[in-house]
């Protein structure tokens, strides 16, 4: 009986044993069943991420391409030094890279976020000297071009396309597209929002100077004669593509012809300019300004004698070209503003210091516009 009673026992041990390990299997399979559970969540969440980075859609630019671009962009890189100034002003948080180095000035007004960056040159123009391989090493997903359509940019940009291995797209700037281009820039990068603030901005300052200048006869505008280089004897000349602020609210003396659009502008004489004889002289930045005054040779010219010359304002571009692209529009709010006083009630001042706010996020001082403006402003 005792050895009955033994073996039942050792039977019931046997038994809370067996079912003791049956309860472990099942909680121990369990949690594997639940860790892989968390682990085809986890893979889930990254399949989703890579298709999130992987989607694409269409986008018809200003050359009539129809570009496949990723559905989401954060990494931007300019095409060449328009494209470097308008996409600061509209996604700087997005560059990549940068076609030529900021000058300390120019970090000064733009932030010096942006100031280490990459730079890898310019794909067109006369250099022509765009780094694919640095574009390519910066993770940019897009290069974006701006400016002039020329011929042939479609095959152009085809080419450096296939070349780059990523999308490449246009947006046309000109005097009276602005306002469209920073559109199609907002839905270009996700961004309606920035888009349509630079958009209402530049269609309302161009659409103001239409109309001053509407009101005031070819015959009475200001006959005037931009000028640069070390000489001061180059000129932006009539009709070309660096000369659109003077030619919308000027009488543009350099009547040339058909001429290169280099922002070096076209070499005249001094002769030619005594024949032309303009009533105001504007210089670039860097040319004769400081000097003019005091050189006889440029003594005879009216706008010289009467002290009737100007220099354009370089900060953080030059405000009328070189390049030719979103400076203009502050140009073309202080231009007018300089040679027809009488057609506008408000202050020079609060008119560049609202262009740098919108533009650059910047609250301008007066000191610092006076010390900008030094020379550009009525005498």
């Amino acid at each position: 009986m005792e050895g009955t009673r033994i073996s039942k026992h050792a039977r019931l041990v046997r038994l809370l044993a067996a079912c003791a390990l049956c309860l472990g299997l099942a909680f121990a399979f369990a949690g594997c069943s639940g860790g892989g559970n968390e682990g085809t969540s986890g893979g889930d969440a990254a399949k989703s991420d890579q298709a999130a980075a992987d989607a694409t859609r269409t986008f018809t630019d200003s050359a009539g391409r129809t570009v496949e671009v990723p559905a989401q962009l954060d990494r931007i890189a300019p095409a060449g030094h328009t494209a470097t100034q308008v996409l600061l002003t509209m996604a700087p948080e997005k560059l990549v890279t940068l076609s030529q180095e900021l000058t300390d000035d120019q970090v000064k007004y733009l932030g010096s976020n942006y100031a280490d960056l990459p730079v890898t040159g310019a794909a067109f123009g006369a250099k022509g000297d765009l780094n694919k391989e640095a574009v390519a090493a910066a993770g940019a997903q897009i290069l974006i071009d701006t400016g002039e359509a020329k011929d042939g940019i479609k095959e152009d940009l085809d080419t450096l396309q296939e070349q780059l291995g990523i999308p490449v797209v246009f947006v046309e700037t000109t005097m009276d597209t602005y306002g469209d281009a920073y559109e199609m820039l907002g839905e270009l990068l996700g961004m309606e929002d920035r888009g349509a603030e630079l958009s209402d901005y530049c269609k309302k300052a161009y659409d103001e100077t239409v109309s001053v200048m509407a009101g005031i006869p070819d015959d009475q505008r200001v006959r005037v004669a931009y000028l640069l280089g070390d000489k001061g004897t180059n000129t932006i000349a009539k009709d070309s593509y660096q000369g659109q602020v003077v030619d919308l609210v000027a009488s543009n003396v350099a009547d040339l012809g058909k001429v290169s659009g280099s922002g070096s502008g076209t070499e005249v004489s001094l002769e030619q300019l005594s024949l032309w004889d303009p009533e105001l002289i504007l210089f670039q930045e860097g040319s004769i300004y400081d000097t003019v005054g005091s050189d006889p040779a440029w003594a005879d010219l009216t706008a010289v004698k009467d002290g009737n010359y100007y220099e354009v304002p370089g900060t953080p571009w030059c405000w009328l070209n070189n390049p030719p692209t979103v400076n203009q529009v502050l140009g073309m709010q202080w231009l007018p503003r300089l040679l027809y006083p009488d057609q506008y009630d408000d202050d020079m001042y609060d008119t560049v210091a609202g262009y740098f706010k919108t533009f650059y996020g910047y609250d301008l001082s007066q000191a610092e516009f006076d010390e900008i403006a030094a020379h550009a402003q009525a005498k």
